[in-house]
């Protein structure tokens, strides 16, 4: 299989375990920040392994000022927990009137200087705020929606975009009937503006009964502490992709019996009285069973005294078993 076929073939069965976690227990969790949060942590792994911003762009098929600016707009601000650095910067030069390019630095110095000057360039070019002044005395000001709406109805492009994006970031989340009040335009025009800001990732839609509504604000929110299910869950998750990775990562492609790290998937077809059923059907309760043993072997003797910190190293293993009685399940998994 080559490579690309194998990522995609990761994707996809990552989507299904997704899409079945979204939906466990007759629930519909929202995932509207699913595909920009991924976005984000392949970014940074790609950017931790040494691949230049150039080369990331390409891989997303993006150019580079694409990328950097999609980058701007998602990212959290440091300086301003639970919004995005982008929507922060603007809501500071919205509240104070007009603002200098110095006091928006030293706001936001626990933030990159650089994805902050980044982000006021960005605001000026779409038309969202206006600048006034050189230097570090320039001031920012956020364009009236007046201005903008005279542009839009004009044959700005851009103008109708802005204008459509400063509603949408000051009223959301809004349905598409309110925005075509607010806005005045044409439906037409209305829908190629929110289908080019969604793909900007400058505003996100949220699905709703009976409109949809659309949001410029994007909070993230961390991760918090699991419970139950969820945490076994997620550490076995992590356990099997950590192997995945350091088997990659190793530049070994192939197994051998001597092998430490790596994994092995066994699939038994069987049917009720074959002679190996209850073996088969027993082998994950009598592996969790010697891996408890051992487990309860290992902290005992660790109890006892523990080795130098320097000497330590951790070893993880994981099994699995699930009973596939649907071969349409196959295509899935």
């Amino acid at each position: 299989m080559a490579l690309e076929g194998l990522i995609s073939a990761i994707v996809r069965q990552t989507m299904v375990l997704v899409a079945r976690l979204s939906t466990s227990g007759g629930r519909r969790s929202p995932l509207s920040q699913v595909a920009d949060q991924v976005f984000l942590g392949l970014v940074a792994e790609l950017e931790s392994h040494g691949v230049g911003k150039k080369v990331v762009a390409d891989m997303f098929g993006m150019a580079l000022r694409s990328y950097q600016l999609k980058v701007q707009r998602l990212q959290e601000s440091a300086s301003e927990t639970g919004v995005t650095l982008w929507s922060a910067v603007r809501a500071l030069i919205e509240a104070r009137g007009a603002i200098s390019r110095d006091e928006i630095v030293q706001h936001f110095r626990a933030d990159d200087e650089a994805s902050v000057r980044g982000i006021l360039a960005d605001l000026v070019e779409s038309g969202l705020c206006s600048r006034t002044g050189r230097g570090d005395a320039t001031l920012y000001r956020i364009t009236p929606p007046a201005d903008l709406a005279r542009l839009a109805h004009g044959t700005s492009t851009e103008a109708t975009l802005a204008l459509v994006w400063l509603v949408v970031c000051r009223d959301g989340p809004i349905t598409r009937g309110a925005l075509l009040s607010v806005t005045g335009l044409s439906t037409d025009s209305l829908d190629d503006a929110l289908e080019k800001l969604e793909s900007d990732s400058r505003v996100a839609r949220h699905a709703g009964d009976p409109e949809d509504r659309w949001s410029a604000e994007r909070c993230l929110i961390p991760v918090g502490d699991r419970a139950g299910w969820e945490a076994a869950l997620l550490d076995h998750h992590q356990a099997v992709l950590n192997a995945m990775a350091a088997k990659v990562t190793a530049g070994s492609h192939s197994s051998a019996p001597q092998d430490e790290t790596g994994g092995a998937t066994y699939g038994f077809e069987l049917w009720p009285g074959h002679p190996e059923e209850a073996a088969v059907r027993g082998l994950l309760s009598r592996a969790r069973a010697e891996a408890a043993e051992l487990w309860d072997r290992v902290s005992e003797h660790n109890a006892r005294g523990a080795r130098a910190e320097q000497e330590r190293y951790r070893v993880v293993f994981y099994l699995g078993q699930h009973v596939n009685r649907d071969d349409r399940l196959d295509e899935e998994s």
